[in-house]
């Protein structure tokens, strides 16, 4: 059973990554062998002779496939900005190709492979590309994550807009609750799911302490890892 999904998110900070690592957990204790990538990262930090990604040292640390750090994140920059920015200033062009190399070696170590975007749906690669077109390549189904918080019905609706118009198929989205705060969050949850035309999926809570992903929380998303195993 080879699957794959693109994680992508209405904004930045949406919890995309904590979302994905949840996923990815949630399915390796369902005895899955699975593999978290994240091909491009800006925001790193000189551990162990090269740059690393927290993000990516998250999706890392709960895959089970065994991929080497080079392998979860190829292009990983030192500054936290746009990647296309970061890359122009180290000469670096991020390749499609290259990426979609690293992608292979995932596939064949992996049952389920969870891809993660940066930042929004359209960041920009480089002056052609942009993570839309690299979730188009790798054909794998996206995963919206919503960050529930003033504005996300707007910023769900274009997103979801630009994917299905990209010609992406949509596993589903996920509602993200920030920071506990946000004010008639099962009303605007409500708006969505009227609203959207993809299928509502799951809703992730909000936790004080996200580093401590407790045993309840899989409880609490074991209807939506059991959409993903199923999924077509």
């Amino acid at each position: 059973m080879l699957k794959s999904f693109f994680i992508t998110g209405t904004d930045t900070d949406v919890g995309k990554t904590y979302v994905a690592a949840a996923l990815i957990r949630g399915l390796a204790e369902r005895q899955l062998t699975v593999s978290g990538f994240k091909p491009v990262a800006a925001g790193a930090t000189w551990q162990d002779g090269q740059f690393k990604n927290e993000d990516a040292i998250d999706l890392m640390r709960e895959s089970t496939a065994g991929l080497g750090y080079s392998d979860v994140n190829p292009y990983c920059f030192e500054p936290a900005i746009a990647p296309h920015i970061a890359a122009e200033q180290e000469n670096v062009v991020i390749n499609l190709p290259a990426i979609e190399a690293v992608y292979a070696k995932h596939k064949l170590a992996a049952d389920m492979v969870i891809v993660e975007g940066a930042g929004g749906w359209m960041v920009p690669l480089n002056d052609q590309l942009g993570f839309d077109d690299l979730a188009l390549a790798l054909n794998a189904p996206v995963i919206l994550v919503v960050g529930l918080k003033l504005g996300c019905i707007n910023h769900a609706l274009l997103t979801e807009a630009a994917i299905l118009n990209k010609g992406c198929r949509i596993a589903g989205w996920i509602g993200n609750d920030l920071n506990g705060q946000f004010m008639e969050i099962n009303e605007n949850i409500r708006t969505l799911k009227q609203r959207m035309k993809s299928k509502f999926i799951g809703n992730i809570e909000y936790q004080p302490d996200k580093d401590k992903k407790s045993a309840v929380d899989q409880r609490k998303i074991k209807g939506l890892l059991d959409y993903l195993i199923e999924f077509r």
